[in-house]
């Protein structure tokens, strides 16, 4: 069934009943006179039912007031065209009760009339249900996607310009801000430290410009408290949100690099210390080669002219006393011997121990330079095998040619001690001190080996100051399985080896 046509019929035509969006005309006092088919559609109802009744039906109850006055408002404006509500934004009510918004826009038209024109207003309506639905859709997949920026585990800002919109915890955490919020608004050029803030400048320039990703950086940060972290940073545009938006992720490798940095240094210095003990072992045959050419032979080819004059001596007492000369002679010798030997291998470690083979090797040393050493042994020997025995003998015997040769110490102290499952060897000195940069100068290589020696014993070397001042060398060696003595009931009286020069002068190298 068709409705009769109306003049304002006449004066839309049929592009009103054409036109896919909904159109609504109202006569002064608020009563449909016309509604198209899209209109119809819209609010769910045919012509016949919404022709005549008022306006107010297509609103909901709460928002007829608003629509009312916003009508009589523009009425006595005397404009032809205005928006409806805010932004053009109004709530419309279908016949089965559902509310919806729309978008609308509000027109008057006058039309001849018998008594003279006649006002109509029509409104130009457009359903923006779908548009909410994906909107809301849009919303939803943006916080979700926040969620997962929010709880990524890896350092990610997004900057508009060089000043940063978005920063997620991780970042926060990576910069030590209490808040993320703290990140917001500043520079990040602020963030980053000064030789790093040119090569970013660029590659986020060659990322707003270029569709290719590229190439990440491995560049510094600044963070808030002033301390530098290493890290590696991609950059990447946001094209949706313009030529300013770009999203940065931000690895730490701070920890790694100075590991790579680590290794790298104990790879040069294991070159250096495998250079320093070629040489070492060569200067070790020359000393020797000589010593013996020097001492031995000499000694021997003195002693054999003796032995061929002896024979033609005839006074009883003359010969006597060449026997005694020869005799010291043959003393000595022996005793270049055994001193040569003990230097290549201390046969005492074998024989008396770990102990007896420090308190001799502290006693020659203080003979020799004249500085008092301070011995606290463990009341019997540790439980140990020979590598960690020999091991623990030249550590010492490094850490007192290092005290010799910078240390102008006047006293040493050698402690060995169990401490849990633990080892300790330390020597204190009260000399001038050194750090831990000292194991990493150039020609250091006793500390090297000291270090090199723990490190394959499954220890570690701890260097530095001694609390009395001066310097400080302790070795931690784990006891594994090995068996320890347990400790006496009284500790074992300290030792002092008194500060003497030996009588002859000796020809030893520390």
């Amino acid at each position: 069934m068709t409705t009769p046509p109306t003049p304002l019929d006449r004066v839309h035509g049929g592009a009103v009943h054409a036109a896919s969006e909904a159109i609504v005309t109202v006569d002064e006092q608020q009563r449909i006179v016309m509604i198209n088919p899209a209109a119809q559609r819209m609010f769910g109802c045919s012509a016949i039912e919404a022709l005549g009744s008022p306006l107010s039906r297509f609103i909901p109850a709460d928002r007829r007031e608003a629509h009312t006055r916003h009508v009589a408002e523009f009425a006595r404006a005397g404009t032809l065209e205005a928006r409806m509500g805010e932004l053009g934004r109004v709530t419309g009510l279908r016949a089965n009760g559902e509310t919806f918004p729309a978008e609308a826009s509000i027109s008057r038209v006058a039309v001849s009339g018998p008594a003279g024109p006649i006002h109509y207003f029509t409104a130009l309506l457009r359903d923006l249900s779908h548009e909410q639905e994906l909107q809301h859709q849009i919303e939803a997949l943006n916080r979700r996607m926040r969620a997962v920026f929010e709880l990524a585990p890896v350092a990610t800002w997004i900057t508009d310009g060089d000043r940063i919109v978005f920063a997620n915890r991780a970042c926060a955490a990576l910069f030590g801000a209490a808040e993320r919020e703290a990140l917001i608004g500043r520079s990040i050029y602020e963030l980053l430290a000064p030789e790093s803030r040119e090569a970013v400048r660029q590659t986020v320039a060659q990322a707003l410009q270029a569709e290719a990703l590229p190439p990440t950086l491995h560049e510094r940060i600044a963070r808030l408290d002033g301390r530098l972290r290493d890290v590696v940073i991609a950059v990447a545009s946001l094209p949706d949100h313009g030529r300013t938006v770009v999203q940065m992720v931000i690895t730490d490798i701070t920890e790694r690099a100075r590991e790579s940095r680590e290794l790298e240094r104990s790879r040069r210095d294991l070159r250096r210390l495998s250079a320093s003990m070629v040489q070492a072992r060569e200067d070790e045959r020359r000393r020797i080669a000589r010593e013996l050419h020097d001492e031995l032979g000499q000694r021997l080819t003195a002693l054999k002219m003796e032995l061929s004059s002896l024979g033609g001596e005839t006074s009883g007492s003359t010969r006597a006393g060449r026997i005694d000369a020869m005799i010291e002679m043959v003393d000595d010798t022996v005793a270049t011997v055994r001193r040569i030997a003990t230097e290549l291998r201390p046969l005492m470690l074998d024989d008396l121990g770990l102990n007896a083979a420090i308190e001799w090797l502290a006693d020659s040393w203080s003979r020799r330079m004249g500085v008092a050493v301070k011995l606290h042994l463990r009341a019997a020997d540790p439980a140990l095998d020979d590598a960690v025995n020999i091991a623990l003998y030249r550590m010492v015997q490094e850490a007192l040619t290092n005290i010799t040769r910078h240390a102008h110490a006047t006293q040493v102290c050698i402690e060995v001690q169990q401490i849990g499952s633990e080892l300790q060897l330390t020597v204190m000195d009260n000399g001038i001190g050194f750090d831990e940069a000292s194991i990493y100068r150039e020609g250091s290589y006793g500390l090297v080996g000291m270090r090199e020696r723990a490190l394959m014993l499954g220890g570690r070397l701890d260097i530095g100051s001694s609390p009395k001042g001066g310097g400080r060398v302790t070795v931690h060696l784990p006891l594994g399985s090995a068996p320890v003595p347990a400790p006496a009931t009284q500790p074992p009286p300290e030792r002092e080896l008194p500060a003497k020069r030996s009588r002859r002068r000796s020809k030893d190298k520390s």
